[in-house]
C-alpha cells in the first residue's frame, strides 16, 4: 500500500485537468520583486497587461451565466412566538402584528412571512367536536386493530378524495385540495388536550392571499405569505414541513435553461423555494416551542403571482400512483 500518497491521475484526467490548471494560474502568480513601482511602469510589464486581458475575458462571461455563480445570500430565520391561543374568528395579522411589535421588531420590505397551518385553521373555525363523529363501521374494525381513534379515522376519511395506501395503522390519503398525507391532515395535537381534532384550511391559497392582504393594510408592505404543514414522505423516515399555500410569490424556481459555473445547460433544475422555506422555517419555529410563525429575511424571491397548485405533480406524470 502507498500510504501517504496522493493517488496518481491518468494520463486521460492529466490533459483534461492542464488546461484548467493553466487558466486557473494564468496571470495571477505573484511578482518576485516587492518594492511598488510607478503605474506607467506596471503598464509595460506584459504580466500585468495578461492580467488585464484575463479580467477583460471574464467581463465577457454572459450575465446569465454569472448570476447562477453569484454569492450565496445570507438568511434570517426570525420565530414569532405568540402568547395566547389562537380562537375562532381571531385576526392572524394583528396577532402577529402584536408579537412582532413585541419582540421589537417590524417587518420590512423583502421579508417573507411563514405561518404553521394550524394558527389558520383555528382562525377560521377549523375545528371538529370529535364527541361528534359517529365511525362506521370499517373506521372501528381498522381502529380497533391498530389501537387508534376511529372518530379520527372516520373525519380523515371525510376529508379524502382517495385513499392511497391503508396499511400497518397508516392511513394515506389524497385530501380534496390534492395533497398526499397521513389522516387528510387531521390533527389532534396542540388543540385542546384530545376533545377537538384540528382541519386543515379549507383553501390555504386563499387564506395565505388574506393574510397578505390583511398585513399590506396594517403596515403597507406587500409580504409573501406561505402556510405549511408537517408531512411524512416516502421512504423516508420523520415528518419535514410542506408549503400548503402560497401568496405573493412563485412556489418554484425554474433553472432550465441556465448555465452552471462550468458552462453546462441545467436540463431539470426546478428547486421547490417554498417547500426548502418552509423547512427553514421548520427548524427554528419547532413543535413545542408556541412559535407559529416566522420571518424569513434575505432570500430573494420571484414577486409575480404563485400557488401551491404549483408544487402538486398532476397524477400524469406521477411514477407511483
Amino acid at each position: 500500500m502507498n500510504e501517504g500518497r496522493a493517488p496518481r491521475q491518468s494520463s486521460r484526467a492529466a490533459a483534461i485537468l492542464k488546461p484548467l490548471r493553466d487558466r486557473y494560474y494564468e496571470g495571477v502568480s505573484k511578482p518576485a520583486v516587492t518594492k511598488k513601482t510607478s503605474a506607467a511602469s506596471r503598464r509595460k510589464d506584459p504580466a500585468h497587461a495578461e492580467r488585464g486581458e484575463l479580467a477583460a475575458r471574464h467581463s465577457t462571461v454572459p450575465k446569465e451565466r454569472r448570476r447562477i455563480i453569484a454569492r450565496p445570500a445570507e438568511l434570517r430565520v426570525i420565530p414569532i412566538p405568540v402568547a395566547n391561543e389562537i380562537l375562532p374568528g381571531d385576526s392572524i395579522a394583528d396577532k402577529l402584528l402584536e408579537s412582532i411589535h413585541r419582540k421589537r421588531l417590524t417587518l420590512t420590505s423583502g421579508d417573507i412571512l411563514v405561518v404553521k397551518h394550524k394558527i389558520v385553521s383555528k382562525s377560521e373555525g377549523r375545528l371538529v367536536d370529535l364527541a361528534t363523529i359517529e365511525p362506521s363501521a370499517e373506521s372501528i374494525a381498522w381502529a380497533n386493530q391498530y389501537a387508534l381513534d376511529a372518530r379520527v379515522i372516520e373525519l380523515a376519511l371525510r376529508e379524502s378524495r382517495a385513499v392511497i395506501r391503508r396499511k400497518n395503522g397508516v392511513l394515506i390519503t389524497e385530501t380534496h385540495h390534492g395533497f398526499l398525507c397521513a389522516n387528510s391532515g387531521v390533527d389532534v395535537s396542540n388543540v385542546d388536550g384530545g376533545e377537538l381534532a384540528l382541519l386543515l384550511p379549507e383553501d390555504p391559497d386563499r387564506s395565505a392571499a388574506k393574510l397578505r392582504r390583511d398585513l399590506k393594510k396594517r403596515t403597507g408592505l406587500n409580504v409573501p405569505v406561505i402556510i405549511t404543514d408537517s408531512f411524512g414522505r416516502p421512504w423516508r423516515e420523520g415528518l419535514t414541513e410542506f408549503a400548503i399555500g402560497v401568496s405573493g410569490m412563485k412556489a418554484l424556481r425554474d433553472d432550465r435553461g441556465r448555465r452552471d459555473s462550468h458552462g453546462y445547460k441545467l436540463q431539470a433544475s426546478v428547486e421547490a423555494i417554498a417547500d426548502e422555506l418552509a423547512c427553514a422555517a421548520g427548524l427554528v419555529c419547532g413543535k413545542l416551542n408556541r412559535a407559529p410563525a416566522c420571518i424569513v429575511r434575505g432570500f430573494r424571491y420571484d414577486g409575480s403571482a404563485g400557488t401551491v397548485r404549483g408544487l402538486l405533480r398532476p397524477r400524469e406524470t406521477d411514477l407511483f400512483r
